[in-house]
């Protein structure tokens, strides 16, 4: 059962749990659904936080990457939060790796899992076939390494979100957004500990993006997560949430 929306102003957002604050950042592509079983996990011993990233409401001058980061600040200091955990999938990590260039003293760890930033071989260049179901199928397919987690729920959605114009202009601009937002120059100064896990069978991050991450960034850890595509946290949700739990424990308790 997913948690209840919360609004305020701008914000729509989960907040279930007591305990250090975890925010989870969900991608281009899916938001609760995406996370139910971490959420139900983790909020047994942590804050679990969630917003909904305004990715089809921002103006379209004004969608791409560094505005959500600081759509992502608005939300942190209008919770009052300090010192954070962020979590952030595919987008999601694009995102938390722009706030922390900007906010580090803010942010305890991060942890990222299929995230751009880096380079990735985008969902689509356009989507000349969206009225095509079947194909929206095949391409969401990509993200996982079995077939079998493209749902009947996950391709409605998507065929939704494609054949409304202007959410497709927007994703289409993200997109770019996150190709040109290149992050190699920064990650070197980023000085939190961070975990990366990455699925071995990744195909729009693919593995070498995982092992340029962990080059670049100086506190970094690289977990790998077998029989995995792009989206660890629904394909091997146990895999997933033992990584994140031993690392997280184990990186709280040094500082």
């Amino acid at each position: 059962m997913q948690p209840a929306l919360k609004e305020e102003g701008e914000f729509r957002y989960i907040d279930v749990g007591e305990g250090p604050v975890l925010i989870f950042l969900h991608g281009l592509f899916g938001a609760l659904s995406n996370f139910e079983g971490p959420i139900a996990h983790f909020s047994g011993r942590y804050r679990v936080v969630m917003p909904m990233l305004p990715l089809y409401t921002l103006p379209m001058l004004n969608t791409n990457i560094p505005a959500l980061a600081e759509f992502l600040d608005r939300f942190v200091r209008h919770k009052g939060f300090t010192e954070i955990n962020l979590l952030g999938n595919s987008l999601g990590g694009h995102i938390a790796l722009v706030y922390c260039t900007k906010h580090a003293t803010n942010v305890r760890t991060l942890i990222l899992t299929g995230s751009s930033g880096l380079y990735e071989n985008a969902f689509g260049g356009g989507f000349p076939r969206r009225e095509d179901k079947e194909y929206l199928r095949a391409k969401i397919a990509l993200t996982f390494y079995d077939p079998k987690h493209t749902s009947d729920q996950l391709v409605d959605e998507c065929y939704e979100t494609v054949n409304d114009k202007a959410k497709l202009i927007r994703i289409l601009s993200l997109a770019k957004s996150a190709i040109r937002h290149n992050m190699a120059g920064d990650l070197p100064n980023l000085k939190m500990p961070v975990c990366l896990i990455w699925g071995k069978q990744d195909t729009i991050t693919p593995p070498d993006v995982a092992e340029e991450f962990h080059k670049l960034i100086p506190h970094s850890e690289l977990f790998w997560i077998d029989e995995c595509g792009h989206a660890a946290m629904m394909e091997q949700p146990s895999a997933f949430n033992a990584t994140v739990d031993g690392w997280l424990s184990k990186t709280l308790e040094q500082k």
